[in-house]
C-alpha cells in the first residue's frame, strides 16, 4: 500500500511511529518559576558524542501554557534540563508522569518518585533512573505544525547507577531500557548482539 499523510491514511490507526520504531524515551526533568515537573518523550535521541548532545521533540499545546508544553516552557525560562533513562522496573512511574496536569502540578510526587540534585544545573533528577544526563540548552527549533518545537542541549554531566555497569560497561540488558513503539506499545531491551564494521578485527 501507499499513502500521502496530507490525505491521511487508509488504516484504523496512525502507523507512522509504528513504522520508526524503536524510539528511546526520554524522561525530561525541569524545575522553574512554577515548581519542578517530568515528562517522557518519545522523540528523543543522542545527536553528537563530541561534544555529547541530545535532542527531545514536544508536540501539541496545553491550554495552560501560552507555547508548548511544561517542559519546554520551564527549559525556556532556565535554560537547562535533565534526560532520565527509563528502566522496565520504572515503566508505572513514567508512564504516570505523562498525565496532562496542570502547570505547577509536581510529576514527581504524582507518580512516587525521589528526587535527587543534580552537580552542573539546578535541576532534579530521577533517583532511581540507571542514568541521567545534565544538559545545558543550546537551541529550540520551531517545526512545522502548531506547537511543536525540538529541544537541543549540550551533556554536561552524566549519573550512572553503578549497579548497571559490568566490566566498566553500562548494561542496556541490566537496566532493561524501554523504547517507545507505535499506538500503545514499548519494548524493554534484553537481549543484545555485536557486530564488526567492515574492516575491524
Amino acid at each position: 500500500m501507499f499513502y500521502e499523510p496530507k490525505s491521511g491514511h487508509p488504516l484504523p490507526h496512525n502507523p507512522f511511529k509504528a513504522i520508526v520504531a524503536p524510539r528511546p524515551i526520554g524522561w525530561i526533568s525541569t524545575r522553574g518559576s512554577l515548581g519542578d515537573n517530568l515528562a517522557p518523550y518519545s522523540f528523543f535521541n543522542a545527536v553528537s558524542d563530541s561534544p555529547m548532545q541530545v535532542m527531545f521533540s514536544s508536540t501539541g499545546g496545553k491550554p495552560d501554557r501560552e507555547v508548548s508544553k511544561d517542559s519546554v516552557a520551564q527549559i525556556r525560562e532556565t535554560g537547562v534540563f535533565c534526560c532520565n533513562l527509563v528502566s522496565f522496573a520504572l515503566r508505572d512511574e513514567m508512564n504516570a508522569s505523562s498525565a496532562g496536569l496542570p502547570a505547577g502540578e509536581d510529576e514527581f510526587a504524582a507518580a512516587g518518585l525521589q528526587k535527587a540534585d543534580c552537580e552542573t544545573i539546578d535541576c532534579p533528577r530521577v533517583a532511581a533512573a540507571p542514568a541521567a544526563l545534565e544538559c545545558r540548552l543550546t537551541q529550540i527549533v520551531k517545526l512545522l505544525g502548531e506547537s511543536n518545537y525540538m529541544v537541543l542541549g549540550e551533556v554536561t554531566g552524566v549519573h550512572i547507577d553503578e549497579d548497571f555497569l559490568v566490566d566498566g560497561m553500562f548494561d542496556v540488558t541490566r537496566a532493561q531500557t524501554l523504547s517507545r513503539l507505535g499506538y500503545r506499545d514499548y519494548a524493554a531491551v534484553r537481549e543484545v548482539f555485536s557486530l564488526n564494521r567492515p574492516g575491524q578485527g
